[in-house]
Formats: structure tokens, sequence, C-alpha cells
């Protein structure tokens, strides 16, 4: 794979970004769907995650979530995280892009994308950025620009709002407050 994949981020496609789009099942979690005998069910959110969605939105990228599945549990986490756009059972993510392009003002090619699977992928392919974590299906490992060294649901989307602050030239603006340096965090200077 020709790919970049961990700490090697394509800082230069990432510097315009100005939404982050996630899918939820193998991204915001590890793609294990638990249900209670009641059909009721539960997801696993990782809190690093989600503080790296915080500080995106601190830098004024937005974020979405597209997924194909239906849950009360992704609006809940969504409300959590102050997410704007949220686009659930979405069968045809392509045109849940479309969509989003018109409501939210932002065109595709300064989107960024993190998806796992294949019904990820034509949305992507219209993207400015495209990531995946590092458990993606080979065929989305295949077609993205950058790959996480984290598998989804365990820091992925982290690592990939670090690059982004960082390509934005906003890491300071973020992370003074916490006396953390990108090296401290594993990027190099």
């Amino acid at each position: 794979m020709s790919q970049k994949t961990g700490f090697d981020f394509p800082f230069d496609k990432a510097a315009d970004i100005r939404m982050l789009i996630l899918d939820v099942d193998g991204v915001m979690t590890d793609g294990s769907i638990i249900m209670d005998k009641h059909g009721d069910e539960l997801k696993a959110f990782n809190v690093r995650d989600g503080h790296g969605i915080k500080l995106l939105q601190r830098i004024g990228v937005k974020i979405a979530i597209i997924t194909g599945r239906t849950s009360p549990v992704v609006e809940a986490r969504a409300r959590d995280l102050g997410i704007d756009f949220v686009t659930q059972k979405s069968l045809n993510k392509d045109e849940a892009l479309a969509a989003l392009e018109l409501k939210s003002g932002i065109p595709a090619q300064q989107c960024a994308m993190m998806g796992d699977d294949i019904i990820d992928l034509p949305p992507m392919y219209r993207c400015g950025l495209t990531l995946a974590p590092a458990d993606a299906c080979l065929a989305v490992l295949n077609h993205v620009d950058w790959i996480s060294d984290n598998p989804g649901g365990r820091g992925a989307i982290r690592q990939a709002a670090e690059g982004i602050i960082l390509a934005q030239d906003s890491w300071n603006d973020v992370m003074d407050r916490y006396q953390v340096s990108p090296a401290d965090s594993g990027w190099s200077a």
C-alpha cells in the first residue's frame, strides 16, 4: 500500500478541512454491537476519541456522523459531544454526503471522512481527505489518504484530530492549556 500511515500524516490535504465526517460502527466504536435481552443496543465509545472531537470543534472544524444503522445511543453520543449533523439509516452514504453539503454549506472537498467498510467508499471518493482506522477492511485501506495506527473505537479519531489540528497550525490554540507539545503526543517536529 502506498498510503500514509500513522504519524506520516497528509498535512497538505488537512490544512483546509472544515468538517470531519465519521462513520459509527468500526470508527467511533470497535464495531461490536451489544444487545440486551430486550433488543436494546449498547455501544462503547472511547473518551479520547471524544476529546479529539471536542478539540477539533474548538478550532472551528464541524463534525458530522453518517451511519448505515439507526440507534438512540448514537443520537445520545452526538448530543453529548455537540455534533450538529447526524444522518442515521443511510444506505446510500453518497446521497447523505450531498445532503450534508447542502445543509452545512461545506463542499465535500473541504471535508475529511473516516470510514472502515465499503459502504463508506462512495462519499469518501468525493472528500478532500480520507482516513481509516487501522482495522478497516482492506478495500478501504487501499483507497484512503491515511491510516491511523489505532483501530476503530480505540483512538483512531483522536490521532486523526491531532493531525488536522497540526495541519491547521492550531496546536497551541487548543493544547497550550495542557502544556503538551506535538512531540509529547508522538508527532515529529
